[in-house]
């Protein structure tokens, strides 16, 4: 089935740069365009995507408040941020609205393909350049004697937590671990249970809270 793609930007040349390139792609259908916020909340009530492309500067609220908004009203439908900006404060501000992508506007067409199949499957997308932030952030979190409380977590799912959090998968939290996939998969189970998320975009929004991963 095609993940059913709604484009918010306020620029009507970078909507139609998006439809050039994305509506020959197989598994990608494009419900519409939004030019303003508000024009993306009538359009996500009315239609339904299962993603939106949300630019962060529009005119009427930012793609920061029309993602909270989104997400608190639709919280099934995942936003991928596509933006100019490749700062912490924009970066953390949208992934902590509940962006499931982070992509700037320089990326390849692949990978913002990418950020859209991952946002569609519950997944979070961070481009590489940007998932430096939440390294730094786990580092300084590595180095600080003021330890966060983790709800419940034992030593060992604390230690998959923050790997999780940075985008590792299975197979590289086991490596780094020394443990096999299958534990850290069941580790990642419990964390899931204990802390009631249900995603990663929602995993990455807890550690941020929690100062586990940070700007």
């Amino acid at each position: 089935m095609a993940i059913r793609l709604l484009l918010v930007d306020d620029h009507q040349v970078v909507r139609s740069g998006l439809r050039m390139l994305l509506g020959g792609v197989g598994d990608v259908e494009i419900l519409g365009e939004a030019g303003t916020a508000a024009e993306a909340l009538a359009a996500v009530a009315d239609r339904r995507p299962d993603v939106i492309l949300m630019d962060i500067g529009l005119p009427d609220m930012s793609g920061i408040e029309a993602t909270r908004a989104v997400k608190r009203l639709y919280p099934e439908v995942a936003v991928v941020a596509l933006t100019i900006h490749e700062d912490e404060e924009y970066f953390f501000k949208m992934i902590e609205a509940g962006a499931g992508g982070y992509v700037p506007k320089r990326a390849a067409p692949e990978e913002l393909l990418t950020a859209i199949r991952s946002a569609a499957k519950g997944e979070v997308y961070i481009y590489p350049s940007l998932a430096k932030l939440l390294v730094k952030g786990y580092l300084a979190q590595e180095h600080s004697s003021d330890t966060p409380a983790l709800d419940g977590l034992t030593g060992r799912e604390q230690e998959v937590l923050r790997p999780l959090a940075e985008g590792l998968s299975n197979e590289e939290i086991a490596a780094r671990l020394v443990i096999s996939p299958k534990t850290v998969a069941r580790h990642r189970e419990n964390i899931m249970q204990k802390l009631e998320l249900h995603s990663r975009a929602e995993l990455v929004r807890y550690a941020i809270r929690k100062g586990i991963i940070k700007a």
